[in-house]
């Protein structure tokens, strides 16, 4: 460790320029992490909130919420085989006005039964036909409990019952309303199907096995997250930006030790003719790279926190413990690969050629 650090502090600009490209990189990931977190959750938060485990759906929707159909008699044999762990949901995306102006906010509906587990958090049990609960992203435009809101189709007038804290589907902030109240905004041809869209349940993977009625199937929640629109696409592109941000940050690191590494070789030369050891080497330049590798994380660690405060409410950005964890596990074993080269260089390093004594 003395070696390390004594090392560190006599060459302070090239240990600082391997911080300043570390921490770059670093923050790089951090932010485009943090945002694939933000758009999955503004996509899918309201599907993974729910305390459920999988979804019986019809078969040939393709996994998606919205392409199902549940009908009557299908919920009600459903009724008979899971008894009350039975959680029937209807989805509709709409648009909302304001009576007191013509500012218009896109919607997804949640009609639900509100003595089931499906109900948001705060639970409200008094919710009726003409009041909902409300994602609390609308307080931002101005929305208070007890305002109302019209749906911009039907002409149907709703009251604010309660908030309900990150629940989004599909880009777009969700309304719960009860079962009853979702019959009043339904399109003409989902009132016509009748039934619900799907029915979620928390069961094991053996009882969703023994589902058997005609024309339904049993998903995970996994699944049907997978399968919201666009969501599986846009956590694709942003996962293979991060991957290739990790693999050019290996190749860097790589290169610039490699080179760090062979201006040096003729002091290694020496410390091997005064006895030092390819292990004691081997360790100090370990736990030099570690040390500057762990500065490295907590300044980026620090400026994206600080860049996150400063983004606007709209920008969906969210970091958590083990994204930020698993983020930094991953560089500090991108930055003991990037040495594996420097390594091998010093272990090959003869001290007779190193210190130029060769051609004697």
């Amino acid at each position: 460790m003395f070696l390390a650090l004594k090392e560190i502090k006599q060459s302070r600009l090239r240990s600082s320029m391997v911080v300043v490209i570390m921490t770059l990189i670093i923050w790089l990931v951090l932010f485009v992490a943090g945002l694939a977190a933000g758009l999955g959750n503004e996509n899918a938060s309201a599907i993974k909130a729910m305390p459920v485990s999988h979804f019986i759906i019809q078969e040939d929707a393709g996994e998606r919420i919205a392409r199902s159909t549940v009908s009557d008699s299908q919920l009600q044999q459903i009724k008979q085989q899971y008894g009350s762990a039975v959680m029937p949901l209807q989805l509709q995306q709409a648009t909302i006005t304001s009576p007191s102006d013509t500012n218009k906010t896109d919607v997804t509906y949640f009609g639900i039964d509100f003595t089931t587990e499906l109900a948001p958090q705060p639970t409200l049990a008094a919710v009726d036909d003409k009041s909902v609960v409300i994602d609390d992203s609308f307080k931002a435009a101005g929305y208070t409990i007890g305002d109302a809101f019209k749906d911009e189709r039907t002409g149907t007038v709703f009251t604010i019952k309660g908030f309900t804290a990150g629940k989004a589907y599909s880009h777009t902030p969700v309304i719960y309303l009860s079962t009853s109240a979702f019959k009043q905004i339904a399109t003409p041809s989902a009132t016509k199907k009748a039934g619900v869209n799907v029915v979620a349940l928390r069961i094991t993977d053996d009882e969703a096995q023994q589902l058997a009625i005609k024309g339904l199937t049993v998903v995970t929640k996994a699944a049907v997250v997978k399968q919201i629109p666009g969501y599986k696409e846009e956590q694709g592109s942003l996962t293979m930006m991060i991957a290739f941000l990790i693999g050019i940050a290996t190749f860097v690191l790589a290169a610039f030790f490699y080179v760090i590494t062979i201006q040096k070789m003729s002091q290694y030369g020496v410390l091997k003719a005064l006895g030092a050891t390819n292990r004691y080497l081997a360790k100090s330049l370990l736990l030099q790279i570690i040390f500057l590798a762990l500065i490295s994380i907590i300044i980026s660690v620090l400026l994206t926190l600080g860049v996150a405060q400063l983004l606007p409410a709209t920008m969906p950005f969210e970091l958590s413990l083990p994204l930020v964890s698993g983020i930094i596990a991953i560089f500090v074993v991108v930055a003991l690969l990037g040495s594996l080269l420097s390594l091998y260089r010093v272990f090959k390093v003869d001290p007779i050629e190193a210190i130029g004594g060769a051609g004697e």
